[in-house]
């Protein structure tokens, strides 16, 4: 990954100037988001460990256009790098979220951050105590890195959010050019600590033919699949529909009963 710029002068300081005023638009709510069914944070942290994907539904002028480019409802993808609520005492405010942006580098959130977001936990299923530190410490070696933001091209392709392109292209839109704003907001650096263990995030295409009871694979998404290993372009919704990740719902996993339930009656 690369890190800060080394443009120097009175272009290069004018590019920062002109980039950080686009990031600061782009990381502007909308104004108009209203989730759907949003867990309280306190019931995320019962149940999130540390090496699990928290998926979120964002609401800035950036997330719609991810959002339209992926074709998911989700936005935004963060690491929970823990501690884990089991062994060390943590609350909302405690920093343990990992994120990459644009507009701040990779950095520390809170839970609080993502109080009435939608969201979704992914885990990856299987993975060890050992291997899921090893993604852990992974992502928090990249702390601080701050991205390269000159790359003006690549910032006003954002400024025009619905572009009359063809579905299979879209997600190819999210990486013209090659400025580093691209790796800030997009889930490569997530991608890159479960790669780091040998843990795969999407499945490779000839896995569908080893056994046609377990997977099925279209042309398009073979080849799909292709460019995001090639590019390393991965979207918070591959891990939402990886074959490797379970989705962890905590109002189903803290007992949940139909039969509490109170109807109302006609």
């Amino acid at each position: 990954m690369a890190g800060v710029s080394d443009a120097t002068g009175p272009l290069g300081a004018l590019k920062q100037r002109i980039s950080h005023k686009i990031l600061h638009y782009l990381a502007t709510p909308t104004g108009s988001y209203q989730p759907f069914a949003a867990p309280h944070p306190r019931l995320l942290l019962q149940y999130l460990k540390p090496g699990d994907v928290l998926l979120i539904e964002g609401n800035t002028r950036l997330s719609a256009i991810i959002k339209y480019l992926t074709q998911s409802t989700w936005s935004h993808a963060s690491l929970y790098v823990g501690p884990d609520p089991e062994k060390e005492p943590v609350d909302l405010e405690t920093e343990v979220l990992l994120e990459a942006e644009a507009e701040r580098g990779v950095h520390l959130s809170p839970l609080s951050a993502y109080a009435n977001f939608n969201t979704r936990i992914c885990r990856p299923s299987g993975l060890s105590e050992e291997d899921r530190r090893k993604v852990v410490d992974f992502a928090l070696s990249n702390l601080g890195k701050q991205y390269d933001s000159h790359h003006i091209i690549d910032l006003l392709r954002y400024l025009f959010p619905y572009p009359p392109v063809p579905v299979g292209i879209r997600r190819r839109m999210l990486a013209i050019g090659a400025g580093d704003p691209t790796r800030a907001i997009c889930s490569t650096l997530i991608a890159s600590a479960f790669y780091s263990v040998n843990y795969p995030i999407l499945p490779a295409p000839e896995e569908a033919h080893e056994d046609d009871r377990k997977m099925e694979m279209s042309s398009f998404a073979s080849r799909e699949i292709f460019q995001i290993k090639k590019t390393g372009l991965f979207t918070p919704r591959d891990f939402d529909v990886s074959p490797y990740f379970e989705i962890v719902k905590p109002l189903v996993e803290s007992k949940f009963d139909y039969h509490q339930l109170v109807w109302a009656k006609d």
